[in-house]
């Protein structure tokens, strides 16, 4: 079972002081976050691309290129690539660089993107919204499978015979497929044969098991080994000395976050209450002390079947010392009862 993290790199404003953290002071920040990630035994960190205000990273690669030479262990994900609205090409270098700086610890994980800033500002159409996605995705593909690379879509230039450099250490390049909980994103991860990232951000986590075992049946049929395929989940959450200070620290900046976005998309209002229900074992936020974010980790492996947990922290702007004190947490106290719970699992059945 591996853990990690994932950020969407925010700065938005601090609700005490009214400040906004600039973007290049989190982006550094982001960085320690990564480090430390890595020093506490946490396997995987992923870091989202967005480009508006309020998230500082609009190109992952070059945060976790920054990371890749200070750190040793931990794997080096974007959370997601908005591969729509970028060129593949670039994509492939710039992770195969990321790559090549850890040694073999860089992984794309493609999605289409539930924000939509980068399609004007790139000169895209939302109209060909997936058919972007389809046709980028399959070109991306292609790079990893062969150096040389014939191909020819509708909305990017062909490419005849051409290389694509620098080839990564890994062989091929880790492309993960991030979905919201979509059924034809499922299948198409399945199909493709990779492996597959849910964004478990509300309801019951277990709403998402039947999309697991779609997701299997589409790669069994396509003739893949399913026991080699790996299901992940990215839910919001923080770890705290105490469940109470971990809900009253999360909260504010949570809801500051939910309720911008929901005016933005005609979601009603976050409020406490709707906040402390998703805290239960049945909900998708993991807050709490260490104890009650491993048990509902757990609970998440054996009711939905997921093989990576990234724990999305934080949502909106909280203090940096915080931040870092919750991935010490994770690494250190969360991730070793989660791991001996599931290798007491794997003895048993064995």
């Amino acid at each position: 079972m591996e853990i990690g993290i994932s950020t969407f790199v925010e700065a938005t404003p601090d609700l005490k002081t009214g400040e906004t953290i600039s973007h290049a002071q989190r982006i550094r920040d982001v960085v320690e976050e990564i480090v430390l990630a890595d020093q506490v035994g946490l396997d995987v960190f992923g870091v989202g691309e967005h480009h508006r205000e309020d998230f500082a990273a609009s190109s992952p690669a070059v945060i976790l290129a920054a990371a890749a030479s200070k750190t040793n262990r931990i794997r080096l994900t974007s959370a997601v690539t908005v591969l729509s609205s970028d060129d593949p090409v670039r994509v492939y270098q710039d992770f195969a660089t990321v790559d090549a700086i850890s040694n073999g610890r860089a992984e794309i994980m493609a999605g289409r993107g539930s924000f939509i800033e980068s399609f004007p500002l790139f000169g895209y159409n939302l109209q060909d919204y997936d058919e972007l996605f389809e046709e980028k995705l399959e070109l991306l593909l292609k790079i990893c499978q062969s150096e040389k690379v014939t191909w020819q879509g509708k909305h990017r230039p062909a490419i005849n015979h051409l290389g694509v450099y620098p080839r990564p250490v890994q062989n091929p390049l880790p492309v993960w497929i991030g979905s919201g909980g979509n059924a034809e994103s499922v299948v198409r991860a399945g199909v493709l044969g990779l492996p597959l990232v849910l964004a478990i951000i509300g309801g019951s986590p277990r709403q998402f098991a039947p999309l697991v075992q779609l997701y299997k049946r589409a790669a069994t049929q396509a003739g893949h080994d399913v026991s080699k395929l790996t299901v992940a989940s990215h839910s919001h959450g923080f770890v705290a000395e105490s469940t109470e200070i971990a809900a009253d620290k999360f909260f504010p900046p949570t809801q500051y976050v939910m309720n911008v976005l929901g005016r933005e998309r005609g979601w009603g209002h976050y409020s406490r209450a709707s906040f402390d229900s998703a805290r239960s074992l049945e909900g998708a936020l993991y807050v709490g002390d260490p104890e009650t974010v491993a048990q509902k980790i757990i609970h998440l492996r054996k009711n939905v079947g997921v093989t990576r947990f990234m724990l999305h922290c934080p949502v909106g702007s909280m203090p940096h010392e915080d931040v870092m004190r919750a991935i010490e947490l994770l690494g250190t106290e969360v991730a070793p009862r989660v791991r001996e719970e599931v290798s007491k699992w794997e003895t048993n059945d064995k």
